[in-house]
């Protein structure tokens, strides 16, 4: 009976990887003019927009894709994320800096095509020069967590 259960099992496995492979070959095309913005999280302060390109990017274990699109002089607080982050500038200017304290004179400029990896726990901040559209991928959950919990825009 173990023996029936445990094949089962497997059979059930072979077949969800399988449908998943099967999904993941599909070929997905997406055209800048094709891309539908929509409000970002609650979690990022006002202005910024965000278009989720592939997955989900909240789902546990799940492959995402999301853009960000974000106005001059957008800013973003120290803070960290439970997951490495992957950053590609699309357009505009991130400039980034590490700390638990914004400080403007040790920060890097990224232009479009430039890309970062930001890992785990580390504390970082940025501000936007122009319009700037990000990219962000990954495997989720995507979150963020701001060093003083005061800067975080969901609490208030």
């Amino acid at each position: 009976m173990w023996r029936n259960l445990l094949l089962l099992a497997l059979l059930a496995a072979v077949v969800s990887v399988a449908t998943s492979f099967a999904e993941e070959t599909d070929n997905l095309v997406v055209l800048p003019d094709q891309i539908e913005w929509g409000p970002a999280s609650p979690k990022l302060p006002a202005g910024a927009e965000m278009a989720v390109i592939v997955g989900d990017p909240s789902a546990p274990g799940e492959l995402y894709v999301f853009r960000a699109r974000l106005p001059d002089g957008y800013a973003v607080p120290p803070h960290t994320h439970p997951m490495d982050e992957h950053v590609t500038v699309l357009q505009g200017v991130m400039t980034l800096g590490f700390g638990e304290r914004r400080d403007e004179e040790e920060t890097v400029e990224l232009t479009a095509g430039s890309y970062v990896r930001l890992p785990q726990g580390v504390p970082h901040f940025n501000r936007m020069q122009g319009e700037t559209i990000l990219q962000f991928h990954g495997i989720g959950p995507y979150d963020i967590d701001y060093v003083d919990a005061a800067d975080d825009p969901s609490r208030q």
